[in-house]
């Protein structure tokens, strides 16, 4: 499977004999309840809803780990068995439709080793927009009896960032205004990390709503690719930073590491940050 999945294609997969395993990751930073909200009203057929605090996030420690630290690896094991997912399974994920909090999911899957994933281009928007069918059915997962392996890979952690600061090329995924530190609506302190290029995570996507098509994204990462240096990816809290990795991944750019604590870990230590210049 491609990283990406349109509508029409996942339609025709839905009704099939054999549908995916399907993710609803719908979910609003400062209304946590609203993705599941949403879910039980309505989404598409056969979905089983995965909360982005209580599956995709572990526990947080305040002034130690970033806001969404990753789950602990058994804890996420646990999780997949659950939910009856096998290195094999077809695997589908959407969200409302810029794909942060698919994208999020789609990488830990694609981190412990599951290769048939992909994220659902333009989400739930889109597929309600065309008038495709959904329900209110609330699916029970049925769990596997065969254990899952699998270890977070392709991270990197704040001590290695810091000390290859001018080895890497580094990507912030965060709004213009949180890079440069003028607002910062989340986080006690504004600014990025040294060295990052500001590669917001929206300008990924075209005016309707999808991922640019891959040539365009490759373009757009040329010179950051270009550079021959090892490529890491970071945001706010270690989630929109896989949208970057995942457009990446779409324009044929494999290999790039998530530093999963991102700017809310960084700052919680004495690390050098880049913040306004007092005017």
């Amino acid at each position: 499977m491609n990283v990406l999945i349109d509508t029409y294609t996942l339609e025709s997969m839905v009704f099939a004999k054999n549908p995916p395993k399907l993710f609803d990751c719908r979910f609003k930073l400062d209304d946590p309840n609203w993705g599941e909200e949403q879910y039980k009203q309505n989404h598409i057929p056969g979905a089983i809803y995965c909360h982005l605090e209580r599956h995709l996030s572990g526990a947080v420690t305040p002034g130690v780990t970033g806001r969404h630290p990753l789950p602990q690896v058994d804890e996420f094991k646990n999780l997949l068995q659950k939910w009856g997912l096998e290195k094999e399974s077809d695997i589908v994920i959407y969200d409302q439709g810029p794909g942060a909090f698919a994208a999020r999911f789609w990488w830990m899957l694609r981190s412990f080793g599951f290769n048939s994933v992909s994220v659902l281009d333009g989400g739930y928007a889109k597929w309600v927009g065309e008038r495709r069918k959904v329900e209110e059915i609330l699916v029970e997962p049925q769990a596997t009896t065969n254990s899952v392996t699998g270890a977070w890979s392709k991270v990197i952690s704040a001590e290695d960032l810091q000390a290859n600061l001018e080895k890497i090329s580094l990507l912030d995924a965060r709004a213009p205004e949180r890079f440069s530190g003028e607002k910062e609506p989340i986080d006690p302190i504004g600014g990025h990390i040294p060295g990052a290029i500001n590669a917001p995570f929206r300008q990924n996507l075209s005016n309707e709503g999808c991922f640019k098509a891959k040539e365009e994204l490759a373009i757009q990462f040329r010179e950051v690719v270009s550079k021959g240096l090892p490529i890491v990816a970071y945001c706010g809290s270690g989630v929109t930073a896989t949208h970057n990795i995942l457009a990446l991944a779409h324009a044929g750019v494999n290999d790039v590491l998530l530093y999963p604590g991102s700017w809310s870990e960084w700052i919680c230590h004495d690390r050098p940050i880049v913040t306004p210049k007092p005017s």
